[in-house]
This record gives C-alpha cells, structure tokens and sequence, in this order.
C-alpha cells in the first residue's frame, strides 16, 4: 500500500499564521543537492503515458526511477511507496526546519 507524505510548515506559526514552503526556497535549496534535478513536467510511463505539470524536484537517488519531490501550495510532497525514500524525506524536512505528515 502507497502512502504520500509531505513536507510542511503548516504546524508552526509565526505573527498568528501558518508557514510555507516557498518555491523560491525550495529551487535554493534543492539546486545544491547533486541528486536532485528540476523539472516543471513529471512524465510517467507505464502502458499509457501521462504528463503532469507543476513544479517537482526529482530525486535520482532512489534507484531505477527518479522520485519526485512535488511543491504544492506551500509543500512539498513525495510517495513513501520505495522505503528507501523516507530517510531522504526526513533529512529534506530536516534541513528546511519542516515537519512530515501524511497527506
């Protein structure tokens, strides 16, 4: 069973409101992760092929296939469906001084 997580700032307040994730921020932040590649189209293939537009950050270290870290209003989200994804969440959500959630 597939579970999707993400990394937010929605738990923490400052002057009454909700933090985010920017995007800005996070192009800064991914750019100087050499296993971490923008894209603004996540293209999957399977018997169809489908594209989906948006703003990910592909994670080339989870195998075969990039992972994709999508920024979504403020967060950022990624599949836990590989295991090997977590740990690299978990430091992501570390060092953008964010929390994870399911979601």
């Amino acid at each position: 069973m597939s579970s999707r997580y993400r990394i937010t700032r929605a738990f923490q307040e400052k002057d009454g409101s909700a933090q985010v994730l920017t995007l800005e921020e996070c192009k800064q932040y991914f750019s100087s992760k050499p296993d971490f590649i923008y894209s603004s189209v996540f293209t999957v293939k399977g018997e169809t092929t489908m594209s989906i537009e948006g703003d990910f950050f592909m994670w080339s270290g989870g195998g075969d296939k990039p992972i994709p870290f999508r920024h979504y209003q403020g967060d950022l989200y990624v599949s836990g469906t590989d295991p090997v994804v977590i740990p690299k969440m978990l430091e992501v959500a570390s060092e953008l001084s964010a929390d994870v959630a399911e979601g």
